[in-house]
């Protein structure tokens, strides 16, 4: 089992992202500490509202990843995650497939259809279309990462013989975010990955989606997902995020933490996603350090 870092989330306006460390910083910090990978999530355009009632701010993950991947050499990229349907998917080819050549394979994509109308209305995007662009990414993007030649009629346009070079070095990791059935025979289709979105009732209500908030949920939606996969369902990886209450303070209950990942790690997760709390730098920094040292090189 690995530990991805979610970089820190600054929620609301009155604060700014990265001053809780440059992206390189926390790269280079997260990397020397042994942590496996770091993940950026996006919402390229949220509604004020949104973040002033919970939501968090973003870069561009793809950019992001990219400034990351030129100070390491180790350390796994995740977007966590790509909400594919805000673009054109041979875009979202080209761009995952450069970060994946420039970072020597450690480029995952986290892929998920988005929930925030305001978002998708402002971005141009029809929220109802969402899961049909997301299932018809999904295949052009393994087209486009083949480097061979391909035609695609998709629903607003119509590629005849296009290729991609250079083509990504071997297969692109795809892991799939949502707790829906949908969400799930996704994976079990497409994907090599699933990512639950853990966290409460209230949480998940806001991102339309079934609640996983408890080991008993996580457990009912892992049946689900072994059905629909049959036999891929050994080879997926699972990624699950760590929210439990105190984790900002865990050197305050570190047997109490301890339980809980190791009860993840039971279910079969592969990695463990967890975030600092956003503080100006160089709290996260330390952070990530002191949690490493409980946690993953003790």
């Amino acid at each position: 089992m690995r530990f991805m870092l979610q970089y820190p989330e600054a929620q609301g306006t009155e604060v700014d992202l990265l001053d809780a460390g440059s992206v390189t910083d926390i790269a280079v910090a997260a990397e020397r500490a042994g942590w496996g990978g770091l993940a950026f999530t996006e919402h390229p355009a949220p509604s004020q509202s949104w973040l002033n009632t919970g939501g968090h701010q973003s870069i561009d993950p793809f950019v992001g990843l990219a400034a990351a991947a030129a100070v390491t050499t180790e350390l796994k990229l995740l977007t966590f995650l790509t909400v594919v349907p805000y673009r054109n998917p041979m875009l979202l080819a080209k761009a995952a497939a450069t970060l994946s050549m420039i970072s020597e394979n450690r480029f995952i994509m986290g892929a998920g259809a988005g929930y925030l109308k305001s978002e998708f209305f402002a971005l141009g995007v029809d929220f109802e279309e969402r899961n049909a662009l997301l299932e018809e990414s999904l295949e052009v993007l393994k087209l486009h990462w083949s480097g061979e030649a391909f035609s695609y009629e998709g629903r607003h346009f119509n590629a005849r013989n296009v290729i991609a070079r250079p083509a990504p070095k071997g297969d692109i990791p795809i892991w799939m975010g949502g707790n829906s059935n949908a969400a799930l025979r996704r994976a079990a289709k497409y994907a090599s990955g699933w990512m639950p979105m853990t966290g409460s009732a209230t949480v998940a209500a806001t991102a339309r989606t079934t609640p996983v908030d408890s080991i008993e949920a996580i457990i009912e939606r892992l049946g689900v997902l072994k059905e629909y996969a049959g036999d891929r369902y050994d080879s997926l990886d699972l990624v699950i995020g760590y929210h439990a209450d105190g984790v900002e303070e865990f050197d305050k209950d570190v047997e109490r933490h301890r339980d809980g990942i190791g009860q993840l790690a039971e279910l079969g997760a592969k990695w463990i996603n967890v975030g600092p709390p956003w503080s100006p730098d160089p709290g996260p920094t330390e952070w990530i350090q002191r949690f490493a040292e409980t946690f993953i090189t003790a």
